[in-house]
């Protein structure tokens, strides 16, 4: 058994702190680094403790609690970190660059909502033929239910999702499996409810807020540690092997090395050290290649980021929808352009931020698997006003074409859960603050954030609504629904088909190309056009519902893959509708 050596805490803030453990109180003693400690008791797993601050007889969570039994304004419990007896030895491992990654959120994958729910539903990915599983926010939050995006207990896995143990159970099943497990997580901002960082200490920037909260102070030495050492944690005792940084645009760090370098040098450095390959992975609204360019080259030196143009256009060009931050990506180019540059905005203008927008990615040197991308994702439907997928509104046709853009594309694809078997269900913004006034104000600014945009606010369900929360879980019993069941195989086949042609594996720029018809809506990704036994694989998408004669000059003829009604000839493929065609 391996626990904390004593009880401490940081805590620079504070004249007295004082430790409750087993409603037992002590006094702390601070050093001249402002850690607050003392040898009068010693930690053993179980022992419920907290502190008290100052004159303040409240008893405070740990800052690095491991488990919140109670919640996040309960008392903190002692876990050993090395408790866990794992059986992942044989596990290898494997870099998040052009696997398949499945996106899910615990509360709503199973009815149960719990880890070990969702632990028995791994094989489902399994037969899908993903290679991850990314985990949306796990952290400790206040309530039952939340996206998990309202994070306060950083080290803390949600106790309603069944704590440490649960979570590690998940990620030995994940292995055992053959899944690599990728953890998000949230630096920018802590939730409204349960924070009691600013009691001990300058752990948020007052005053210098984004867009959720006040921002963390990462260029104070000692809330970087906490934030470096919580990166750590999850490669080190929960055996995650990636973590996808959220919102890394709403870090602020004037620092050299920036914060994000300074994980990337402490990741890559634990993966030397275990012999298996770890990622970090940047949600980034930037479009700036310094996230994925290798520190060597003054980048940061993270293993890719979410490209959010691949999601805006493949929507555009399938619904049509131009409103907001969609309008700049109306022309079938806008769709070329990202499968062909990687970024849209790479410093064109962005007529939705009124300003130029983002840099070029240097197409010699990045590879294209550097992008992370999505037709769907917890973000883009869940920030719809009735939360609705593509399923709610496309055909069969078009929802395949989304698959084969995505999974057949030379970027690494992410899949949203349920979007496999066209779920009928959405996925819905939904909290459980118990404070009665912040779920007033959630709902409120809820409704006002989509009239700004021009939703109609009837349809906008109350976030604190448990329906909300309830409507949004996938209903499994579905999958043997004719459209789940078709949709399902489609997905199948397109994942195995990536795996198998090497076409599909080549992650340079220039091994691929895009020809298409801005009139008659159609599109030629062609992959593997480099090397000595270059043997090019094309995507022919027809997004039109008439019929289309599309050329496809170097193609010899060969049906790989075929969802619509299209025939294929030696030279090109004729659609008679809407479709997609993988032909060599």
């Amino acid at each position: 058994m391996t626990v904390p050596a004593r009880y401490a805490v940081w805590a620079p803030d504070p004249d007295r702190v004082r430790l409750v453990v087993d409603d037992v109180e002590y006094p702390l003693t601070r050093g001249a680094d402002d850690w607050w400690t003392t040898d009068a008791v010693l930690p053993h797993v179980g022992a419920r403790y907290g502190f008290r601050i100052d004159d303040d007889d409240a008893v405070r969570p740990d800052p690095r609690s491991r488990f919140q039994p109670e919640g996040v304004h309960g008392p903190s419990e002692v876990v050993d970190p090395e408790r866990f007896a794992w059986t992942d030895d044989a596990w290898t491992g494997r870099p998040a660059r052009g696997g398949v990654i499945y996106e899910m959120h615990v509360g709503t994958f199973t009815p149960e909502g719990t880890l070990d729910a969702a632990a028995d539903r791994l094989e489902h990915l399994v037969e899908l033929g993903v290679s991850f599983v990314e985990v949306l926010p796990v952290n400790g939050f206040n309530g039952e239910w939340n996206w998990g995006y309202d994070g306060v207990a950083w080290y803390a896995v949600q106790h309603t999702y069944g704590g440490p143990d649960a979570y590690d159970r998940f990620v030995d099943r994940a292995h055992a499996l053959g899944l690599g497990v990728i953890q998000d997580v949230v630096y920018n901002h802590l939730g409204p409810s349960g924070n009691y960082l600013p009691l001990y200490g300058p752990y948020l920037l007052q005053g210098l807020g984004n867009t959720w909260g006040d921002s963390v102070n990462v260029e104070h030495p000692e809330v970087r540690r906490y934030v470096l050492d919580n990166v750590r944690m999850w490669f080190r005792d929960h055996h995650v092997d990636g973590l996808r940084l959220d919102a890394v645009h709403a870090i602020r760090d004037t620092t050299r090395p920036h914060v994000l370098a300074a994980m990337a040098e402490e990741t890559d450095a634990y993966s030397s050290f275990v012999g298996r390959p770890l990622s970090l992975i940047a949600e980034s609204d930037l479009n700036d290649p310094i996230m994925f360019r290798p520190r060597e080259a003054a980048g940061y030196g993270l293993a890719g980021q979410w490209s959010d143009d691949f999601h805006h256009a493949v929507h555009v060009a399938l619904t049509g929808e131009t409103n907001g931050y969609y309008g700049d990506f109306a022309p079938l180019s806008a769709l070329a352009k990202v499968l062909d540059h990687g970024f849209f905005h790479d410093g064109t203008w962005s007529s939705f931020r009124k300003k130029r927008h983002g840099r070029p990615i240097d197409r010699g040197t990045s590879p294209t698997t550097a992008l992370v991308v999505a037709n769907q994702n917890h973000d883009q439907i869940g920030n719809r006003a009735a939360g609705d997928r593509l399923a709610a509104t496309l055909d069969d046709e078009s929802l395949v074409i989304a698959a084969a853009l995505t999974l057949l594309g030379p970027f690494t694809p992410m899949l949203f859960m349920g979007e496999e078997f066209a779920a009928a269900t959405p996925w819905q913004f939904f909290t459980s603050h118990p404070e009665p006034e912040l779920g007033k104000v959630t709902a409120e600014g809820r409704i006002k954030e989509f009239a700004e945009h021009g939703w109609d606010e009837s349809i906008v369900p109350d976030p604190q609504d448990p329906e909300t929360f309830r409507r949004s879980k996938l209903d499994w019993s579905s999958l043997d629904g004719e459209r789940e069941s078709r949709i399902l195989t489609a997905y199948r086949v397109l994942v195995a088909l990536r795996r198998t042609e090497q076409a599909f594996v080549d992650h340079r720029y220039e091994a691929n190309e895009v020809h298409l018809s801005e009139d008659r809506r159609w599109l030629v990704l062609s992959r593997g056009l480099l090397g000595p036994d270059a043997a090019p694989v094309h995507v022919v998408v027809n997004f039109a519902d008439d019929v289309a004669e599309v050329p496809v000059p170097t193609a010899q003829g060969e049906e790989l893959y075929r969802f619509g009604e299209a025939t294929v000839e030696r030279g090109g493929v004729r659609f008679t509708g809407r479709g997609v065609v993988v032909v060599r």
